[in-house]
C-alpha cells in the first residue's frame, strides 16, 4: 500500500455563444484566467497539458420546418494539471472554479505515486518469496524435489485511479476537501521450477 503524492486534475472551460468568434473569445478569456490560477497556486507550466479542444455547432430540432437548426457554437478546452503538493489540491480546485466562473468544468481528480519503483521492488521480493513457498509446498505434496527456477516472468498491474470528484459551479464556499487515501501497487510473477526427482 502506498500513499499517493501526486494529484492529477482534469479540468477545462466550456463556452457557448451565437457565433464561433464570441464563443472562442469567452473560452479563451476564461481559460487564460484558469491557467493563471493554476500557475499562481504552484502548478508548474510543464505539468499542465491540453487534452482536448473542440468547436462544435449547437443545434435544436425545429418542429415547424422539421429540420435541425443551428442555435450557437460551443467551444470546449480541457487540460490536465499535475498537482505535486497534494495538500493544495482543494485550494487549487477552488481557485480554478473562481477563475473560470460559470464556464468552469472539472471532470475529476486522480491520484498516483510519482516514483513507484521502491514499492515495486518490495512487491517483487514478496511475490518471489510467495511463489517459492507455494512451489515448495506443491513439490512436497507431489513427493518430488524442487530445483532452481528455469523461467521467470513479471507482469505489472497499473491501478486505475478513480475519478471520483465532480465540480461544475463557482462560488464562495469553504475549501474543497480532498483526501488521497491509499492505493495498492501490485505485480505478478510467474516462476517455473525444475523438478529434480
Amino acid at each position: 500500500m502506498a500513499v499517493p503524492d501526486i494529484a492529477t486534475l482534469s479540468l477545462g472551460i466550456a463556452a457557448q455563444a451565437a457565433s464561433v468568434a464570441e464563443a472562442q473569445s469567452e473560452a479563451t478569456e476564461a481559460m487564460s484566467k484558469v491557467m493563471a490560477a493554476l500557475i499562481d497556486n504552484g502548478v508548474a507550466e510543464e505539468d499542465i497539458q491540453t487534452q482536448y479542444f473542440s468547436i462544435r455547432q449547437v443545434t435544436k430540432w425545429d418542429r415547424e420546418t422539421e429540420e435541425e437548426v443551428v442555435v450557437g457554437y460551443r467551444v470546449t478546452n480541457k487540460v490536465t494539471a499535475k498537482i505535486r503538493d497534494i495538500d493544495k489540491a482543494g485550494a487549487i480546485i477552488d481557485a480554478v472554479a473562481e477563475a473560470g466562473g460559470d464556464l468552469t468544468r472539472i471532470d475529476g481528480i486522480s491520484f498516483s505515486v510519482d516514483d513507484p519503483s521502491a514499492y515495486y521492488e518490495e512487491a517483487r521480493q514478496e511475490a518471489m518469496a510467495d511463489a517459492e513457498a507455494k512451489a515448495e509446498q506443491l513439490a512436497e505434496l507431489a513427493g518430488v524435489t524442487l530445483g532452481k527456477p528455469t523461467y521467470i516472468s513479471e507482469g505489472i498491474s497499473y491501478p486505475i485511479y478513480p475519478r471520483n470528484y465532480m465540480y461544475d459551479v463557482a462560488g464562495a464556499a469553504p475549501e474543497t476537501p480532498i483526501s488521497p487515501g491509499e492505493m495498492e501497487i501490485s505485480l505478478t510473477v510467474q516462476v517455473v521450477y525444475a523438478i529434480l526427482g
